[in-house]
């Protein structure tokens, strides 16, 4: 074992859907660092051609021991596009996709529309990339795969019906696919994010008591910032986790291990 190169990814391929913004545009950048040649989806073109732009360096030229990036265009809940972008990027080693969304109200004043719109994001969207890509990472015999599910696939609050419902589903979707393509090599595993700041976070941080609420809930009371999940992106794509599927690696700050409980002077 090269203890040296573990986090290294020279030769990978990796697509990236959802790079434009947030956790998938540090995500990309962290990948390219590490040598990949990153693929940036999302339906935000500029977005995408901007983060490329970021990991590797202005106008695609990467730096010295940096992948090279590329952006496209990719709207993910049309399948079709899904399956023809999937065919051009050609092999690929790694898949990160952190597409999301959240309307935060309660059950009793959900549109189904709304409900539909959720769930097609955050569950369906991954159906399709996962068909997509895994059988020809079997094929191979080797290839990761990392979904971004949520602390609300196991802890839940007023406001994140669907939206829970969905992480939850994602994460049983991710470990029922580790144990289909395992024997063939493939490994699936999600990240749990706690409070990140993002764009999917502007309702909250519009808030200042809604967000200082989240901020004292975890164990290092503070949001994540978006660079903080790109760690643990590199480490599930790389070799230094080829024993690692079916599993989910929380990145919440402590959120759901002290449960945002009041601490009593005792």
């Amino acid at each position: 074992m090269d203890y040296g190169n573990l986090f290294r990814l020279d030769g990978r391929r990796v697509a990236v859907v959802g790079g434009a913004s947030g956790i998938g545009r540090e995500a990309a950048r962290a990948l390219a660092a590490q040598g990949a040649h990153v693929i940036v989806a999302d339906r935000d073109a500029d977005g995408a051609a901007e983060t490329a732009a970021l990991a590797a360096g202005e106008g695609g030229a990467a730096a010295p021991g940096v992948g090279a990036a590329v952006s496209h265009p990719l709207d993910v809940l049309d399948p079709e596009a899904v399956r023809t972008a999937v065919a051009a990027w050609g092999a690929l080693d790694g898949l990160v996709v952190t597409v999301g969304a959240n309307v935060r109200k309660r059950i009793a004043d959900y549109g189904l529309d709304e409900f539909d719109r959720v769930i097609a994001l955050n569950l369906r969207s991954y159906l399709t990339l996962i068909q997509a890509v895994a059988p020809g990472m079997a094929e191979r015999g080797r290839g990761s795969v990392v979904g971004f599910a949520s602390m609300r696939a196991f802890q839940v609050e007023p406001g994140q019906g669907p939206y829970a419902a969905s992480k939850a589903g994602l994460v049983q979707l991710l470990r029922t696919a580790a144990a289909e393509w395992g024997p063939q090599g493939v490994r699936f595993n999600a990240v749990a994010p706690g409070v990140v700041r993002t764009p999917l976070t502007d309702q909250i941080a519009a808030d200042p008591e809604w967000f200082d609420a989240y901020a004292r809930a975890s164990a290092l009371k503070r949001w994540a910032r978006a660079d903080e999940l790109a760690g643990a992106v590199a480490y599930l794509v790389s070799d230094a986790s080829t024993f690692v599927t079916g599993t989910v690696l929380s990145v919440d700050g402590g959120w759901t291990a002290v449960d945002g409980r009041y601490d009593p002077a005792v």
